[in-house]
This record gives C-alpha cells, sequence and structure tokens, in this order.
C-alpha cells in the first residue's frame, strides 16, 4: 500500500495534494477558535460565528481530510481524492452559512473513505483493515445522523469511534512487528463486537457506559501489545513516537473512565468537557504529534528530520490537559479556560516545530546530496 515518489496517473502529485490539506487546517484553526469562543476567549467574527460547529469541524473537517487524504495516497486511485475534497468543501459550504450542504458533504467524504477503506480490506483481508473499515463506517453513520438533526452530543460516540477505530487499526497493523497471540487477537475483535454493539444501544441509559468500558478495556490492551512499550527504551524519533504513543493510551484511559464515572455524556457537565477533550485532544493529538514525521513526508514529499524540540508541543498539550481537567475536577472555570488557551497554543506550537523542521529539512537537501 505504500506510495512511491512518482505518483501514477490515477493519483495526485505532492503538490496537488497540498490544497486538500489546507482546507482541512482552515478547519482546525476555524474549529479550535470556535472552541475557545465557548470558553468565553474572544476571537474573530469566523471562529465566533462557528461556536457550534467545534465538535463537526475538529473530526469531520480536519481528521476527516487528513485521514482520507492519507487513504488515498496509500490507494492511488484518483476517485479516493473525492473523500478528502468533499469533506474540505463541506468546511467551506457550513462556514459559509449552508450548514445543510456541509453536512451532506461531510456524509459524502466519509462515504468515499468507506469505499477506500473496503478497497484496502478487499486487498487484503485481516484483522486491521476490518478495524479500518469500521472506523470509516462510524464517521458515516455519526455524520449522516448530524446531518439528520441530530445534536452534536448524540453523534459523539460515533465520531469518537472513527478517531479511535481508525488509530487503532493502524496500530494493529503495525502489531505485525510484535504480533499479539491468539488470545489478544480474539480479545481485540471481541473489544470491536461491544464497541459496535455499544454504538447502536448509545441512545439508552447504560450504551454509553458500555462503550466507555470497551474504550477503558481498548487503552489497556494498547499499552500491553503495542511494541511502543519497547521502542520507548530507543532513542531520536523512535523514542519520541512511543512517547507520544503511551501518554496517548492513558489518556484514552482517563477519558473513558470518566465517561464510566458519569454514566453517560451529559452536554454542559464537567465530565462531559473532561472526557471529551482527554480522548479527542489527549489521545487522538498525541497521536497525531508522533506521526507528523512519518505522514508528512509520505502525503506531501517534504523531510520531516527529527528534533528534541518536538517535544516542546507534546508536553504542552499534556500540562494544558491536566490544568484543563483539573478545573473540571473542581469546578473552577477559570482554570478549565486556561487550560483551553494552552490547548491552542499547544496546537499552534506543534504547527510552528513542523513547519520549522520542514523547512530546515529542505534546505539541508542539498547539502546532503553533494559528494
Amino acid at each position: 500500500m505504500a506510495t512511491t515518489p512518482s505518483t501514477p496517473p490515477s493519483g495526485l502529485r505532492p503538490v496537488q495534494r497540498v490544497p486538500l490539506l489546507m482546507l482541512g487546517f482552515v478547519a482546525l484553526f476555524v474549529g479550535a477558535g470556535a472552541g475557545l469562543v465557548r470558553l468565553a476567549w474572544p476571537m474573530p467574527e469566523l471562529a465566533a460565528s462557528a461556536a457550534g460547529l467545534h465538535g463537526p469541524l475538529m473530526v469531520c473537517g480536519f481528521f476527516g481530510v487528513v485521514i482520507s487524504l492519507e487513504r488515498a495516497v496509500a490507494l492511488s486511485r484518483l476517485w479516493a481524492y473525492l473523500g478528502p475534497l468533499a469533506a474540505g468543501l463541506g468546511t467551506v459550504l457550513a462556514l459559509g452559512g449552508a450548514l445543510q450542504w456541509g453536512a451532506g458533504l461531510y456524509v459524502l467524504g466519509g462515504l468515499v473513505l468507506l469505499g477506500a477503506s473496503l478497497d484496502v480490506l478487499r486487498r487484503q483481508r485481516a484483522l486491521f483493515t476490518f478495524t479500518l473499515v469500521l472506523g470509516a463506517l462510524a464517521w458515516v453513520v455519526g455524520s449522516v445522523l448530524w446531518a439528520s438533526g441530530w445534536a452534536v452530543h448524540t453523534v459523539v460516540p460515533w465520531w469518537m469511534a472513527f478517531l479511535v477505530l481508525t488509530i487503532a487499526g493502524e496500530r494493529l497493523e503495525l502489531s505485525r512487528f510484535m504480533p499479539p497471540s491468539p488470545v489478544a487477537t480474539r480479545v481485540f475483535a471481541a473489544l470491536l463486537a461491544v464497541i459496535v454493539l455499544s454504538l447502536l444501544m448509545a441512545r439508552t441509559a447504560w450504551g454509553v457506559s458500555v462503550f466507555a468500558a470497551a474504550l477503558l478495556a481498548l487503552a489497556i490492551w494498547l499499552v500491553k501489545q503495542d511494541i511502543a512499550r519497547r521502542t520507548v527504551r530507543a532513542k531520536g524519533l523512535t523514542r519520541f513516537v512511543a512517547v507520544c504513543l503511551l501518554s496517548g493510551y492513558f489518556w484514552l484511559a482517563v477519558g473513558a473512565s470518566v465517561l464510566l464515572w458519569a454514566g453517560g455524556l451529559h452536554p454542559g457537565s464537567a465530565a462531559y468537557d473532561a472526557a471529551l477533550h482527554a480522548i479527542m485532544l489527549g489521545f487522538v493529538f498525541a497521536m497525531v504529534f508522533g506521526h507528523a514525521p512519518i505522514i508528512f513526508p509520505a502525503v506531501l514529499r517534504v523531510p520531516v528530520p527529527y528534533h528534541a524540540w518536538f517535544y516542546g508541543p507534546l508536553a504542552l498539550l499534556h500540562g494544558s490537559l491536566l490544568v484543563r481537567l483539573a478545573g473540571d475536577a473542581v469546578g473552577n472555570f477559570a482554570l478549565t479556560r486556561l487550560g483551553g488557551a494552552l490547548n491552542a497554543l499547544a496546537l499552534i506550537a506543534f504547527i510552528l516545530s513542523t513547519v520549522t523542521a520542514v523547512l530546515m529539512g529542505t534546505l539541508a537537501l542539498p547539502k546532503a546530496s553533494k559528494p
């Protein structure tokens, strides 16, 4: 499934992928700003008017684009690029006031990703490819429900499953270097079944609790089975990625535990804020931070050499989450508000550190090519 530097005619060249990625970053910036508006921070009008779209922008507008684009590059099929394009245009329409059309394009983006994931499953029948299909399907279902008028908090489990299952599937793929035992493989399959069942029952009194318990069990499974437990003893980029993974699993367990303790998703509550941001920010973005030096070279054909400063944004991400969740725990909105601002600062620091690494790596290329 790996791409080659000279992309065949059926795909897009790296420079042609940049506009698609930029659409994703539009959703990230506006979505993060919208989240700060919800914490009473003053933001530009575009972000202020999108306060109610914080979740859809982050999940569908940003991650939908990034994950679909990565899948399209791996497949190298032109039709697969309709996924990130649809999700990116969905953001533009949603921000332009055509919310229903934007939601429809998010659904279309999810359907294309689902088709691409099914194509991957057709090529390689394995538990990890099946997990990727389930993740894409969760995005589709969640987006269809949201487009149908369901409140964001009622579709959150579906969108959460989209990201968690996608990450779990990709980590399971890499477990070929340290294959799980047959028993561990069956446990993973059973957890998938429980997650699907809990999603179907998410509107019942116990559905979200079962979902949370399954996520907690999955976090424990990932910590135990992931090769990161060994590679964290290495150096350089290998160790950095492992630290990102293991710290991300910690936040997945924290978020799932909070959900389990709260007994469900109660919008506006401190537990709701803590659980969602522990999982969607702590877990998911820790994975993004760790995989960016690998994904960007594959998608855009630009070097992202490792630097020790990569730990700075990661430490800020975790520290800001500790502040935010402490505010949630003690009912101190000022502390939660400060944590939210530091969350956004961590994302900005990550982007700046990545761009700096790309520029330094690009400038170093001519020197490296000299005899």
